[in-house]
């Protein structure tokens, strides 16, 4: 049996992938066009903005973090990803009734990042219900391909709406459909806590042993290297649509294609991942995604105007595939026992890598180009893909 078709016969793990679908339809509908919103539509200022964005990672960072480590706690995982799906709900809600500065700062800055700690408690949902003796690798690989699946089919769903004259308001809409199908799944099928057919033991740990274990170094600097690794990935998100429009021949059509094909290509991958399960350490297959990643990100400054540009969006495919998939069952390992908190190390491995992306931009344009960063954020992942290989050498973590 392929990992895919347990998980469509699985019924814990086919509601996984149903929420994931409705996730991705969520994400590819508001994130891209949210500045586009909150500044032309709504009127707010840019520095104001910016101060929505840090609310936001600050409230995404911290609702995901205890969201996990209330629910190893207490094993009440459904009562808290159906408040979690209640507030994208309720956010969405308000953008469609009551548009306006204040409801853009409550969706954007509280409500959404607290919806997004889904992302994590909905993956150690899978790595508890997935049974024994089975790739949990693979069959997280499948479940992320849905998310993927569903972001691609709502931003070319989007490119041609808004082509044929839809208002960018619209998105919230759509947005607020996969919310309330979000609320729907949890609410109907989610296993009810204590009626699951799979082990889900409270912790026993307090809160401050909770933090003091997510604070070990052992821990931090694996969360340090997973962060060097996936800042590529935020790199390539913000260089691309500046990359093609400095570009004589490209134009944002062109960037949005690039973008399609990435994620298009992420698809057949991640149901690929399996194949090569078992054959490599994690981390030896995460330090090898992060070198064949950095080719594209490397590659995008120097082919943009040429044709093999379009050969790029494969490459990316391939070594992403190991970025976005591998490091929820590489957390679940290293923090056995705890599914919530491992699924909240997501949260702060995306923390560390916008602080790092920030960095490498930063420091790229002030003495170059977009060329700059690019290197500055190749040499970032490699490091760590190779440190990370350097730490787990003596360490029995499980294979893939």
């Amino acid at each position: 049996m392929t990992s895919l078709s347990l998980v469509l016969r699985h019924p814990t793990l086919r509601l996984i992938f149903m929420a994931l679908l409705a996730l991705g339809a969520l994400n590819a509908s508001i994130y891209p066009y949210q500045s586009l919103v909150a500044i032309d539509r709504i009127g707010l200022s840019k520095p104001m903005f910016s101060l929505v964005l840090v609310l936001a990672s600050i409230t995404a960072v911290t609702s995901s973090v205890l969201a996990g480590i209330v629910g190893d706690q207490r094993g009440n995982r459904r009562r808290i990803a159906l408040i979690a799906a209640l507030a994208s709900l309720g956010g969405l809600s308000l953008m469609l009734v009551m548009p306006g500065p204040i409801a853009v700062v409550l969706t954007h800055g509280v409500l959404l990042p607290v919806a997004s700690s889904l992302y994590g408690q909905l993956f150690a949902l899978a790595g508890l219900a997935t049974p024994a003796g089975e790739n949990r690798d693979g069959v997280q690989g499948a479940l992320r391909s849905a998310m993927s699946v569903s972001f691609l089919v709502m931003l070319l769903f989007w490119t041609v709406g808004f082509g044929a004259g839809i208002d960018v308001m619209a998105v919230y809409l759509s947005a607020g459909l996969a919310s309330l199908g979000l609320v729907c799944l949890i609410a109907l099928y989610w296993p009810r806590d204590g009626a699951a057919d799979f082990r889900d033991a409270p912790s026993g740990l307090n809160l401050a042993q909770a933090f003091k274990e997510i604070a070990h170094p052992h821990v931090v600097l694996r969360l340090l290297l997973l962060g060097a690794i996936s800042a590529t990935g935020v790199l390539y998100m913000v260089l691309t649509a500046l990359i093609f429009d400095a570009s004589a021949l490209r134009d944002a059509s062109d960037a949005s294609l690039y973008i399609g094909l990435v994620a298009g290509w992420e698809v057949p991958c991640l149901l690929l991942l399996p194949r090569l399960a078992g054959r490599f350490r994690r981390s030896t297959m995460l330090a090898a995604g992060s070198a064949i990643y950095t080719l594209h990100l490397l590659a995008m400054p120097w082919l943009c105007d040429s044709p093999l540009i379009w050969v790029m969006p494969l490459v990316a495919g391939i070594g992403g595939t190991a970025i976005i998939a591998l490091p929820i069952g590489y957390y679940q390992d290293l923090m056995a026992g705890r599914p919530g908190t491992a699924g909240a190390m997501l949260a702060l491995q995306k923390l560390v890598s916008d602080v790092l992306a920030a960095a490498a931009f930063a420091v790229g344009t002030s003495f170059g180009g977009y060329e700059a960063v690019a290197v500055i954020g190749s040499a970032m992942a490699l490091c760590g893909g190779l440190g990370l290989a350097w730490a787990d050498r003596h360490h029995r973590l499980p294979p893939v």
